[in-house]
């Protein structure tokens, strides 16, 4: 029922990115005398582009290589600054655990997507990040995502009745299209017409904008594009707050200009944007990922596909409603394996504001910080045959996500785990219900995505597939 899977390098050869630029190892910083701490080694990686490359083409074989050449915590150069990297469970526990509040989320996340970003909660800290998710949680009750359910089967249903079947059918951008689509009208909740495909490119343009390796505001670049995007994205949620503050609608927008916490606070209309902003990238992005990867490992092993064709049938709906997102759970093996594969938000910033210390080795303060979490969910010895598709890991007599409580860790932790995890499994089971009702679809023998890197590995060459209706 499984299959082995080794994933392409973009444009070049594994063997070749996965080697680390030559230098020699040397360390970050001394480690205090009497501290009993190592400094954290590593190697600066190539002039002026540092590592970024590397991670960029194969990110999994790279992050592989510096584990094992310097072990659980190592530093490099890459993406314009001086990254240490954390690939072991207990290194992010101590990081997402935070106990002793030594690490922020702003100042780790602005260097990369502040500029897009600006003021999403997470990118915010401490009491002003509890005070804005205890506002933001209003939105992901059950009775909101009862709601949101409702409105998004129906916009899924015309979504994947569009769709064109025959071979070399590019499953992600297809993908792509319904997520933006069902953000639209789901968290939007307006028909937004000849508005529809340049909105849609602003999300787009703004999520590159993020990974642009010239960070810099020169017409024609990434950067430039994704500044452009967002303040067209400003200007248009502005514009829609009153309209939404008066009236009584029940999408994220509408919900967010009146949520209030218990103690009676409430959004800004800045806040509101923000929230917006950054809800919508990470909602679709990441939801885009997880269905396009589960529809290609259900590709390549088409006995789990029938699995859970069968499972969705004996559920005997064409459309699933909240209650029957746990009523799957085949489904829910191949969400959670998918996620550990290829985790589609694969690494999360953080930065030291005091010196302190991961899995033995100094950090002093002002050190940046990424957690490897889609390399760490692919690498033993934290689980066997990591590059194998194998959804019986997760079952109840197998639970090798149970060998530490960050080993499977694709949604974050603690206070910043994600607020929208259940709405993006919800999103990504029911969109899935409604595909293997629908179609069947195969890959080419042999076939493997050939992987890019944005929020998370993602198939760049589309993901081709041969789609049939049923």
């Amino acid at each position: 029922m499984s299959a082995p899977l080794t994933l392409k390098a973009r444009g070049v050869a594994a063997s070749i990115v996965a080697r680390v630029p030559s230098g020699g190892p040397r360390p970050l910083a001394p480690a205090p005398a009497g501290s009993g701490l190592r400094p954290v080694m590593g190697t600066p990686g190539l002039p002026v582009v540092g590592s970024t490359l590397g991670f960029l083409q194969n990110s999994l074989a790279y992050m592989r290589r510096f584990h094992a050449d310097f072990g659980t915590v190592f530093w490099t150069n890459a993406f314009g600054t001086r990254l240490v990297l954390v690939v072991g469970p207990d290194g992010i526990e101590t990081v997402l655990a935070n106990r002793d509040r030594a690490f922020a989320n702003k100042e780790g996340w602005e260097h990369f997507i502040g500029a897009f970003f600006e003021r999403g909660v997470m990118l915010m800290d401490f009491e002003e990040h509890r005070h804005h998710r205890r506002i933001m949680q209003q939105a992901f009750k059950r009775e909101r995502l009862v709601t949101y359910l409702d409105k998004m089967n129906p916009a899924i249903e015309r979504g994947l009745a569009a769709w064109q079947p025959g071979a070399d059918f590019e499953l992600y951008p297809a993908m792509k299209q319904l997520t933006l689509d069902i953000a639209t009208e789901v968290f939007v909740g307006a028909d937004l017409g000849a508005q529809a495909d340049r909105l849609n490119e602003a999300f787009i343009d703004v999520v590159v904008g993020g990974q642009a390796i010239v960070r810099a505001d020169m017409p024609g670049g990434r950067w430039h594009r994704g500044l452009e995007s967002r303040r067209l994205l400003e200007d248009y949620f502005r514009t829609q707050i009153p309209a939404k503050r008066a009236g009584d609608g029940e999408d994220l927008f509408s919900v967010l200009c009146h949520a209030e916490s218990e103690d009676g606070e409430r959004f800004s209309d800045d806040d509101v944007v923000n929230h917006m902003i950054f809800t919508l990238m990470a909602a679709h992005d990441t939801s885009t990922i997880t269905l396009a990867m589960m529809a290609y490992y259900l590709a390549a092993n088409p006995v789990w596909q029938e699995r859970l064709r069968e499972e969705c049938r004996a559920l005997g709906k064409t459309t699933i409603g909240y209650d029957d997102v746990d009523a799957l759970p085949l489904m829910d093996l191949v969400f959670k394996e998918t996620l550990r594969m290829n985790a589609p938000v694969g690494m999360v910033a953080r930065e030291a504001i005091k010196d302190t210390a991961i899995d033995g080795c100094f950090i002093p303060k002002g050190t940046r910080i990424m957690l490897g979490i889609y390399p760490m969910q692919r690498m033993e010895p934290w689980w066997n045959d990591p590059d194998t598709f194998d959804p019986e890991r997760f079952t109840e007599d197998r639970r090798e996500d149970a060998s530490h409580k960050f080993a499977w860790t694709p949604f974050g932790g603690n206070v910043h785990k994600c607020i929208g995890m259940h709405f993006g499994s919800m999103e990504v089971k029911a969109i899935l219900h409604q595909l293997l009702l629908g179609y069947s679809w195969t890959v080419d023998p042999g076939y493997e995505p050939l992987i890019d890197y944005g929020t998370g590995p993602f198939p760049g060459d589309g993901l081709p597939i041969t789609l049939r209706a049923l």
